[in-house]
């Protein structure tokens, strides 16, 4: 038996250095507490195993408010990245995505680089195979090696490390993700503690010999002209890009898959894990889809100093031999070399609502969880989570109240109050359409919304509030600007003849007149002499604010709505067995979930308005019977 030892005393121990725990441990140390972060290998740290990308439709607008909050992704990828694109730009600003392509050996030394020299934590390497749980509460963690590490709070951020297991055809073996050593011991203390676990898989495309490509075949992906930022503490990024390249399968390619279906390990029965719907496994595609004659590929760099591709769309438990077969027949990859086989990879992971919005155990006291630990799937994912996790942490060992953001404040807010109001059948994925309120949660003003916020909670440094105040007032200005500033019919009319826009018979407003369809903020330059010279995304954030004011607000008055159920609150120990009226599966999911407000409380599965009724109606007799208590 391994001997034990003290090894240290910290506030917060974050278990995993991926995305999530590398946000976790950085929030903990920034807001002034002394922090441990423990990985099985720190080669790992903020590793990409699987797509060399950060952001996309849904999830930059995840990591804009991490940036916003004080986090690290942002600045890191604004560091590493290698092709930038804003995506989704032919719609409205709600759904602009911004996606980068990363040098991905780049981001993890960055990323190592930023822990290593953060003030306050430790970074070791170490594989966790216990946490001390003592009377429901997390004491600390034990390692292999034996040191035994005691904390405040512990937060648990394994991602696909624990009981890691890799399939590629019929073989399969006990692995981490991109072939590190997986965590195989920590689920038998977290079982211990009746921590509830369940199995689910995530897979990832193989990546291919840039030697063997012939580019000439597919089509060339370049980056913007223009480069926006992640990070709002950047206002512009210089740097060449290099491109993405896309390609289809054909008939062919699908061929070869459905004949060798029973050879993948999906299909064969050998995986019991839920996998990703949105991220389907081709095999998935060519069942699911069978109509479709083709599916679009990107070859994408994995960075700048590798031969190694990535096959966007290609992800497969299908064997190597089947892999290079239908590869072959793919334009550009007719003489394909495969430097690492796709895999599927199945893990352990919670039901996620087990936790409370904090992201706390209910039943074990600072013991928290974040990343694809809690059932979710994509760094960014993750990385919100850690990042909220670690602010609750220090929080709740100060004895202060949780950070909760809520549906109509956040992304971050619609992701954890889904994972832990609805719980997931599969790996969850962020995606614009999972927002009720996305006109408002825009990934532009992520910084207007919650700037503030990390300011009070002390983990946005002066400078960074300092450069938001700044924005904020110049928008304010430059919208009060074009408020007061007129135009007379013969200052325009020519000018709108121009753009189709109708003539004016007295002077308008230049707030006005960019309300019009046809016209905007940039349209108007040529009629607007004396703008000032104002940074690009003030610009932009005014011709935003301006052109979407009636639909704007709107959704404010959607969101006084929401608030006032959200505003509703639900006492922790109530028991719902004993509310007449309740049916009984709602009082059985409503004791389980333990909802903080009747607003939660709706969006709970198997709670139906009716049910919301009775709550509604017991909430006043309540408070009416406390009224006449008072008296």
């Amino acid at each position: 038996m391994t001997e034990r030892f003290e090894a240290g005393r910290y506030d917060v121990i974050v278990v995993g250095a991926g995305h999530a725990g590398s946000e976790a441990a950085l929030a903990a140390a920034r807001m002034g507490e002394k922090t441990l972060i423990l990985s099985i290998n720190l080669d790992s740290i903020a590793m990409m195993p699987c797509n060399p990308s950060i952001g996309g439709t849904g999830k930059g607008h995840l990591v804009r408010e991490i940036d916003a909050l004080g986090g690290e992704m942002g600045l890191n990828i604004d560091k590493a990245f290698i092709q930038s694109r804003m995506l989704n730009t032919a719609k409205g600003p709600a759904v602009h995505s911004l996606r980068a392509q990363a040098d991905k050996h780049l981001y993890h030394t960055e990323m190592k680089k930023v822990l290593e020299n953060e003030p306050n934590l430790d970074v070791k390497q170490g594989e966790v195979i216990e946490v001390i749980i003592e009377d429901n509460k997390a004491k600390g963690v034990v390692l292999r090696a034996g040191a035994i590490y005691y904390s405040k709070a512990v937060i648990l951020a394994t991602g696909t490390y624990l009981g890691g297991k890799i399939f590629i055809g019929q073989s399969s073996f006990e692995s981490g993700p991109n072939g590190l050593a997986p965590s195989l011991k920590l689920t038998e203390s977290l079982k211990k503690a009746d921590i509830k676990l369940k199995r689910f898989k995530t897979g990832t495309p193989a990546r291919i010999d840039k030697k063997s490509i012939d580019f000439s075949k597919m089509e060339k992906q370049p980056g913007d002209e223009e480069i926006v930022p992640f990070s709002f503490m950047n206002d512009e990024l210089k740097k060449e890009q290099v491109p993405c390249w896309l390609t289809y399968t054909n008939g062919e390619t699908h061929r070869i898959i459905y004949k060798n279906l029973h050879r993948s390990a999906m299909y064969s029965g050998k995986i019991e894990g839920t996998g990703p719907r949105y991220c389907p496994s081709i095999e998935d595609k060519i069942v699911r889809f069978a109509d479709k004659n083709r599916h679009q590929l990107f070859i994408e760099p994995e960075g700048l100093n590798t031969n190694e591709m990535y096959v966007q769309g290609m992800s497969t438990s299908l064997p190597e031999d089947v892999q290079i077969s239908f590869l072959s027949t793919i334009p550009g990859l007719e003489e394909v070399k495969i430097m690492r086989p796709a895999y599927a990879i199945e893990y352990d992971c919670i039901d996620p609502t087990e936790l409370k919005l904090s992201l706390e155990f209910k039943e074990i006291e600072n013991l928290f969880s974040a990343g694809q630990f809690n059932g979710s799937s994509g760094y960014e994912e993750a990385a919100a989570q850690g990042l909220m996790a670690g602010i609750n942490a220090v929080l709740k060992i100060r004895g202060e109240g949780p950070f909760i953001l809520d549906r109509s404040e956040a992304y971050i807010g619609v992701l954890i109050d889904d994972l832990v109001t609805k719980g997931t059948n599969e790996p969850y994925r962020m995606m614009t359409s999972r927002a009720e309120y996305r006109l408002i949660l825009r990934q532009d003003n992520a910084d207007l919304r919650l700037t503030e916020k990390g300011y009070k909670i002390g983990l946005v440094t002066k400078d960074r509030y300092e450069r938001y105040i700044n924005r904020k007032l110049q928008i304010e200005k430059e919208m009060e600007r074009l408020k007061k500033t007129y135009i007379k019919p013969s200052e325009a009319n020519v000018f709108l003849e121009k753009y189709n826009s109708s003539k004016i018979n007295s002077s308008i407003s230049l707030y006005d007149l960019i309300k019009r369809p046809e016209l905007d903020y940039d349209i108007l330059k040529d009629i607007d002499i004396n703008r000032p010279d104002i940074r690009r995304d003030v610009q932009k954030q005014c011709n935003i604010q301006i052109k979407y004011e009636g639909y704007i607000s709107k959704q404010l008055k959607q969101i006084d709505q929401f608030k006032k159920l959200e505003n509703k609150k639900l006492p922790t120990h109530l028991d719902y067995g004993k509310i007449e009226g309740l049916r009984l599966e709602a009082r059985q999911k409503l004791n389980e979930i333990k909802p903080l407000s009747v607003g939660q409380a709706s969006r709970i599965s198997g709670v139906s308005p009716a049910d919301i009724s009775v709550l509604l109606v017991y909430l006043e007799q309540q408070r009416r019977r406390k009224g006449s208590m008072d008296e």
